[in-house]
């Protein structure tokens, strides 16, 4: 699913974490602004770290403190912001449109849902799952606690101590533990990480603009780009929102 191709038979979704179905700019904000000030830097606003985000996330870091970060100075940029952020993931609410588009997209042909660790779903009907750069073992427990879980046929986070690499990898993995088809596959998620993870294993990809990067930077991917979940639910369903 490009900006030119029309929507085709798309079977499963693989849907993004932060940004896309947890509503958390405020608490990355805050979390990248405890980053800011123990390097010296004035706080930034959400506009400024949209327009600032890429990934990796060592470069993107090193353009907003304005120095190199040796591996000493990364892990302490690592620690500072999760621990942040942590301390602020209370605060965040379901992004608007969640768990009521979700369910939707399940509907009466929905593939039962297997296990968080997750398996094969049958060969017809749809479904979904998650996959996020969030620590896969802080992620599980945390969709479950918003009543998720019995949406997604696997969840998978990141399994590494250190964040900020890119996820093409981990689709490709992820999608390989579903045994779904790529070709059948949209991902839904809010920064271009997602876009060449899904050009990486041949996947559809739509992009929302609620997450940490701007619409005009999503645009560039060449990729659909909206609002809302339901935007982009309706976006693979070819109506209107």
């Amino acid at each position: 699913m490009s900006a030119q191709s029309e929507p085709s038979q798309v079977q499963h979704i693989v849907w993004d974490w932060n940004g896309t179905i947890l509503d958390d700019n405020d608490a990355v904000v805050a979390a990248v602004n405890v980053v800011c000030e123990a390097f010296g830097r004035a706080p930034v606003d959400l506009d400024t770290w949209r327009a600032t985000y890429s990934r990796p996330l060592r470069h993107c870091y090193e353009r907003l403190l304005d120095r190199d970060l040796d591996e000493d100075d990364w892990a302490r940029v690592d620690r500072l912001y999760h621990e942040a952020y942590r301390d602020l993931l209370p605060s965040c609410a379901l992004a608007t449109g969640v768990p009521e588009a979700l369910d939707s997209w399940r509907g009466p042909h929905a593939v039962p849902v297997v296990t968080s660790e997750g398996g094969q779903p049958p060969a017809t009907g749809r479904s979904q799952s998650l996959l996020s750069m969030w620590f896969h073992d802080e992620l599980v427990p945390l969709v479950s606690e918003y009543g998720l879980d019995r949406l997604f046929a696997r969840v998978d986070g990141l399994r590494s101590e250190i964040g900020g690499g890119s996820k093409a990898v981990h689709l490709d993995k992820h999608l390989g533990e579903l045994g779904v088809d790529p070709g059948e596959t949209v991902l839904i998620g809010d920064v271009l990480d997602d876009a060449h993870a899904a050009e990486h294993v041949g996947a559809r990809c739509i992009l929302l603009t609620t997450g940490v990067m701007n619409r005009s930077a999503l645009e560039t991917s060449g990729f659909p780009v909206v609002d809302s979940v339901p935007e982009a639910l309706a976006r693979i369903h070819d109506e209107p929102a």
